[in-house]
């Protein structure tokens, strides 16, 4: 008899959680105008709104922070770090940040002026701000295929060659530089593969254009890359990262992915040039170049994750779980982004809330219809995460309207999974009655979703 798939961890400490009522969530979910970034995580029973910063580290990593040293320069865990980096990346200069949003906000002050076109895959919301914030264009490179869920394909996040080598003709000096998300969130955690990274960086030498990774996910892509196309199965996945950095000039990183940490990040790039030209804007926004707003026992943590998570029995207990979610959903006939990404489902809200309007705001509906039901936290990644056009001010209806399930790593069971999915059937089976959604009673200009405020549709 074969034996079944066990998670390569066992649990050493647990927190406890506890459910509520439905008359409180409602009470608590008007008090927060129905945005789930302003609930308390007390009133919150499983978490999904974010895989970023909420996995469990491992012994090594909490072993490793008692040994942290917090000089202010020079530290020993920074050069831990930068040797991590160095050795599974192949970047030679490293620039430590507090988070992902920190280091495209340090690299993309020294490279983006008002009116550049920095063409990518489905740059995802922090990306898509720092771009627009600068009177720039994130220009949406994307294969179609990714705009229908059902359909199964296995790199599904993949750039469009065709339309990434017109917009390099057409805009030619506008551009810095091309962005590739790995994996790709904004498109349901999709991986890019191999064969793309290599085609797209053939593009982009033939206009003499540098390719910037965003790379907060590099390890699940790796996996699927792994797993999915030919030629890589005997490959480790510490070889893959090294062939997909080598299609890169730089990387931003958040850490509190791929490295399982609470917070930290970094640049790293084989440019000197935009290394010392991000160092003068990190020193400025971040702190000295050696911590860049980092305590020295989180720099351990991350170097001694980025190791562990680069493995390939960690990874795939982790995106193992996720498919057991898709799964469930798939019992039910409910529909999300198939194939199951790298780390969330994300579920289709114009096919299940079809009696509530685009203007709406289906996705956000449906993930105020989960906390409701369950107390379950997940995430609109759709129409308001999608802000407005900076030009025309008009709300963007163009993408996909996705309630996003991120699973904290080594956090829940797979029974954790099976009531997210119940309670999804609940609302899945009665959901010709809700045909009322949101509204946006107040937002601000930019990255409006974290901060939004809403009440329901009379």
């Amino acid at each position: 008899m074969k034996l079944p798939y066990a998670e390569p961890w066992k649990i050493k400490m647990v927190e406890p959680i506890r459910s509520s009522t439905y008359e409180e969530r409602l009470k608590w979910l008007e008090a927060a105008k129905y945005n789930m970034f302003q609930l308390r995580a007390d009133q919150v029973y499983i978490d999904l709104i974010t895989d970023s910063g909420t996995g469990a580290m491992s012994d090594r990593q909490w072993a490793g922070m008692m040994l942290g040293d917090e000089s202010y320069a020079g530290a020993s865990s920074f050069y831990m770090m930068e040797e991590a980096v160095r050795r599974i990346t192949g970047f030679k200069y490293v620039l430590p940040t507090h988070q992902g949003r920190a280091a495209e906000n340090v690299l993309f002050s020294c490279l983006i002026k008002e009116g550049d076109v920095c063409p990518g895959n489905s740059h995802f919301d922090t990306t898509k701000g720092h771009i627009e914030s600068r009177k720039a264009i994130a220009l949406d490179c994307t294969i179609d295929e990714a705009r229908d869920t059902q359909l199964e394909i296995p790199f599904k996040g993949n750039v469009d060659l065709h339309k990434l080598d017109e917009a390099l003709s057409l805009y030619k000096d506008r551009i810095p530089f091309v962005i590739i998300t790995i994996t790709n969130n904004t498109a349901g955690g999709q991986p890019v593969s191999m064969e793309n990274l290599r085609e797209a960086r053939k593009i982009a030498n033939k206009y003499n254009k540098p390719v910037l990774l965003d790379s907060a996910r590099f390890a699940e892509n790796a996996y699927f890359i792994k797993t999915r196309e030919k030629g890589y199965s005997d490959k480790s996945i510490k070889e893959i990262c090294l062939e997909m950095f080598s299609y890169a000039d730089a990387m931003t990183m958040s850490a509190k992915k791929d490295a399982i940490v609470n917070m930290g990040g970094f640049i790293a790039t084989n440019i000197k040039d935009w290394y010392e030209a991000a160092k003068v804007k990190g020193i400025a926004f971040e702190g000295f170049t050696t911590y860049g707003g980092m305590n020295g026992r989180d720099m351990n943590a991350l170097a001694i994750g980025l190791d562990e998570n680069t493995e390939f029995e960690n990874l795939e207990s982790r995106i193992k779980q996720v498919q057991y979610l898709g799964n469930k959903l798939d019992e039910y006939g409910i529909p999300y982004q198939r194939p199951a990404g790298g780390h969330a489902i994300f579920v289709d809200a114009s096919k299940i809330l079809t009696h509530v309007p685009k203007e709406q705001f289906p996705a956000q509906t449906l993930t105020v219809e989960l906390y409701l039901e369950a107390g379950i936290r997940g995430c609109e990644i759709g129409y308001i995460l999608a802000d407005r056009d900076p030009i025309t001010r008009e709300n963007r209806f163009d993408g996909l309207d996705l309630l996003r399930l991120a699973i904290p790593r080594r956090v829940y069971t797979n029974n954790h999974m099976d009531v997210v999915a119940a309670a999804l059937k609940n609302i899945f089976d009665r959901r010709s009655s809700i045909t009322r959604g949101m509204k946006i009673v107040k937002e601000a200009e930019l990255l409006r979703h974290f901060t939004v405020e809403l009440e329901r549709v009379e």
